[in-house]
């Protein structure tokens, strides 16, 4: 079956970074925008990320995007930091293209920065709420927590950030610019973030056999946010965009239909 087709569209962010986009119209009639924020290393092109759009159009319009450092997009990759800028931006064209309703679904890193995004107080708005222009946020295989290292996937991740070897093949392999130097200020964790998203309805999703995150990253983002909040423990479910199945995204589509 076809996929739906997308339109390319070019957005900037506050700190003046290019971010290649697209936009999926919606399969039907509605006024939902939704959002939708790849993991490291991932982008708009591909597969997997191209399927879970043409699922998600079936609910409302979808703008997908490469994050900074990934892809056709400009700069490098903060993993998590200054991302939140880029998912800001494309919040802002959903709502400048028409969008009444606005979602944001994050996988993995995106996750994170979806949850960061939706508690998010910035200091240099007037400490003006930037969640408030979200009407529902989904984290899917998201960590709740910086520096993780306890799983043997999540070694390999921070070996490619650390080292100029893994930058390099990160940069060759995965087209992924990963920026130098460490975070400062650290930015708030996810599950901190999670304590400011209500009252936008926040849903959590998780697979018990994720080789990344272990489930209790995803129990601690839940525990920290405030209703309306909802989690789903996905048996056999691995990590991120890879794993998530059509059935899976359509529920997570019906969710936001219901909860936005």
């Amino acid at each position: 079956m076809p996929l739906a087709p997308s339109f390319a569209v070019m957005l900037r962010t506050e700190d003046n970074v290019r971010i290649d986009a697209a936009h999926t119209p919606p399969r039907g009639p509605g006024d939902l925008g939704i959002v939708l924020a790849h993991g490291f290393t991932g982008s708009l092109r591909e597969g997997p990320t191209r399927r879970i759009t043409h699922v998600l159009s079936g609910f409302g319009g979808v703008i997908s995007f490469d994050f900074r450092g990934h892809g056709r997009s400009g700069g490098e990759s903060t993993v998590g930091d200054r991302e939140i800028l880029d998912l800001d931006a494309a919040v802002r064209h959903a709502r400048t293209i028409g969008y009444g309703r606005v979602a944001v679904v994050g996988f993995s890193m995106g996750g994170a920065v979806a949850v960061r995004h939706a508690g998010w107080r910035g200091t240099d708005a007037g400490d003006r709420r930037r969640g408030g222009e979200i009407d529902a946020v989904v984290t899917v295989s998201a960590p709740a927590r910086w520096y993780y290292r306890g799983t043997r996937p999540m070694r390999q991740v921070h070996w490619a950030i650390e080292r100029p070897l893994g930058r390099w093949a990160a940069r060759i392999g995965k087209r992924t610019r990963i920026g130098k130097g460490v975070w400062d200020p650290v930015p708030p964790a996810p599950h901190e973030a999670a304590t400011a998203i209500s009252p936008t309805p926040l849903l959590v999703v998780h697979g018990d056999a994720d080789a990344f995150f272990p489930l209790d990253h995803a129990h601690q983002i839940f525990d920290a946010a405030r209703d309306p909040k909802e989690l789903w423990i996905e048996p056999g479910y691995g990590h991120a965009e890879s794993a998530a199945t059509p059935g899976l995204v359509r529920r997570i589509g019906a969710w936001i239909t219901a909860n936005s």
